[in-house]
Parts: C-alpha cells; sequence; structure tokens
C-alpha cells in the first residue's frame, strides 16, 4: 500500500512533541554545620622554684677531694714515698702515709670505685698485708687508662714500689711474692682478615 508524501507529513505534523528542559542546572546543598568556637582558656603561669640540691655521692666526693688535699699539700708530686704502678693500659700513682689502712682512689672510697669486687680489693691489700702494714698505711691512688681489673694490679705494683722507699729491707718479702715484677702482658693486637687476634673466619673448600 503505497501512501503519498503529503500523507506522510500530514500526520507527523499532527503528533507534537514536547520536551521542557530545565535551564536551572542541578546546584547540591550542603548544611553548614556551626562552627563551634573554641574558647581559649587562660592558662595561669606556674612558677617553678628550682633548687640545684647536690647528690649525697657528689657531696662524699667533694669532701674527700678537701681531706686528700688536706692530707697531701703540694699534690701527690711532692711526696715523699709514692711509687707508679702499670698492668696492661692502666697506670696507677700510689701515695703512703702513716694511717689507719685507709684506701682512697680518685677521690672515692676503694670500695665503691672497685665496686666491691674481693678479687679486686685484695689485689691493693696484698702488699700491706705481706709486710704487716695494712693498718699503718693510708693509701691515696690517682689512676686512669683501662677497665678496673687493670687499674686494681697497677694500684697493688705502685703500693709494692712505695714500700721500697719506706725501707730497702721490704724488698726481700715482696720478690718472693712476685709483688715487684711488672706483668707486661697485654692484649695481641687484631691481624687483617682475621676476627680476632689469631681467629680465623671459617674455611669453606668449595
Amino acid at each position: 500500500m503505497a501512501l503519498s508524501i503529503s500523507s506522510l507529513s500530514a500526520s507527523f505534523s499532527s503528533l507534537s512533541f514536547s520536551s521542557h528542559i530545565s535551564q536551572k542546572p542541578l546546584s547540591l546543598s550542603f548544611r553548614r554545620t556551626q562552627s563551634t568556637s573554641i574558647s581559649h582558656v587562660s592558662r595561669i603561669p606556674s612558677l617553678v622554684a628550682s633548687a640545684a640540691v647536690a647528690s649525697p655521692a657528689e657531696s662524699e666526693t667533694a669532701d674527700l677531694k678537701k681531706y686528700v688535699k688536706s692530707r697531701l699539700p703540694g699534690g701527690f708530686a711532692a711526696q715523699t714515698i709514692i711509687g707508679t704502678g702499670r698492668r696492661k693500659s692502666a697506670i696507677a700513682r700510689v701515695v703512703l702515709q702513716e694511717g689507719t689502712g685507709k684506701f682512697i682512689i680518685n677521690y672515692r672510697d676503694a670500695k665503691e670505685y672497685l665496686q666491691g669486687n674481693p678479687l679486686w680489693l685484695q689485689y691493693i691489700r696484698v702488699p700491706l698485708i705481706t709486710l704487716g702494714y695494712e693498718n699503718s698505711y693510708d693509701v691515696f691512688v690517682k689512676a686512669e687508662g683501662g677497665g678496673l681489673s687493670g687499674q686494681a694490679q697497677a694500684i697493688s705494683l705502685g703500693i709494692a714500689r712505695a714500700l721500697l722507699k719506706v725501707s730497702e729491707d721490704h724488698r726481700s718479702p715482696l720478690k718472693q711474692e712476685g709483688l715487684l715484677t711488672r706483668d707486661s702482658r697485654v692484649v695481641e693486637r687484631k691481624k687483617a682478615g682475621l676476627k680476632k687476634a689469631r681467629k680465623a673466619p671459617q674455611f669453606s673448600k668449595r
């Protein structure tokens, strides 16, 4: 069935397309929350009173310094009964004075300085005990270098050498106990390619 062009155009014109496009764009609205106002709390400045109070150990050290200076006028070098001991890398200068058997090392009590170690305390007492002078002399020491074990053995040698200045008759009993012999043993140096002085890394054949 053939339709004419005029009838088709008439039918299309009867149809009406109504399109309504809103020109207003979509707008997203966010509700603004009320801003919370932070109230500045006024801080009251607190006065901190700091008083420098010396600890008991510091006050005791200061007292021992005054005591040593009063006992050794002119310092260690000005004393007559003095001996120098060495062990490993430790050096100890020892001064003997008549007293009641006190031991003061670097302006501290010997028991505190040597951490109460009975072996190290025995080292420093052996020369005086050998001659029966454990309660006859006060010992003042300046020690430096090395560890506490090396310093204790250096002090022992220093005391033995100082006792020789009291009397040459002390040489024989001190020598019999081996207290006048300088122990020259030191730690062997590490070598290149080794882990320690002689310890080598594990060998792998393949």
